[in-house]
């Protein structure tokens, strides 16, 4: 079987429902929106994060060929405890929730892929949480650039500092290092 996410796309094709655009800076999803849309990012980046009203934390980041959504409210249809802002120019497609689970449920075998995928994400999750309660902002470092390399090539530093649980600062030390 090919990789999980890459059949799904490719049985998701003709579901698409509509495609955007969003400029540089542009608020997908805002605090407290009940968006439970599901998007490809088809070009572009973006990222997924908290404001503590001290700081911004960012969770994930989404790019070219990936999903994103806002989580917490795709799975629970509440109020999203996030944002996701654009980072560089996109462009998605979008099908909404109700769209998507008749396409999940009309096969066990898609039923299957995105259970599958919603493992990994959480296996994901759970090497995050890892990495920001144990390891040295170096080791976490590693650890990211190990497991997601394009995502030095698709977003810029500071916004990878936030997500490291650093400052821009050490990331730049570290990556000194590196030369």
């Amino acid at each position: 079987m090919n990789d999980p996410l890459e059949s799904l796309l490719l049985q998701l094709d003709n579901h698409w429902e509509k495609d955007i655009i969003l400029k540089r800076n542009d608020f997908l999803v805002n605090l407290g929106d009940k968006n439970t849309n599901l998007y490809f990012v088809k070009k572009g980046s973006l990222r997924v994060f908290i404001d503590d009203e001290v700081e911004e934390h960012t969770i994930r980041f989404g790019y070219k060929n990936s999903v994103i959504t806002a989580l917490d409210c795709f799975l629970t249809n509440k109020p999203t405890s996030f944002y996701i802002q654009a980072i560089k120019k996109c462009e998605l497609k979008v099908i909404s929730k109700s769209n998507f689970d008749a396409f999940i449920n009309s096969k066990s075998e898609l039923k299957a892929i995105w259970k599958t995928l919603l493992e990994s994400f959480v296996h994901q999750q759970i090497e995050r949480e890892i990495d920001l309660i144990t390891y040295s902002p170096q080791k976490r470092f590693e650890r990211v650039w190990e497991r997601s390399p394009q995502l030095f090539q698709e977003i810029p530093l500071k916004y990878i500092a936030s997500y490291l649980r650093m400052t821009p600062e050490t990331l730049s030390r570290i990556l000194k290092k590196l030369d």
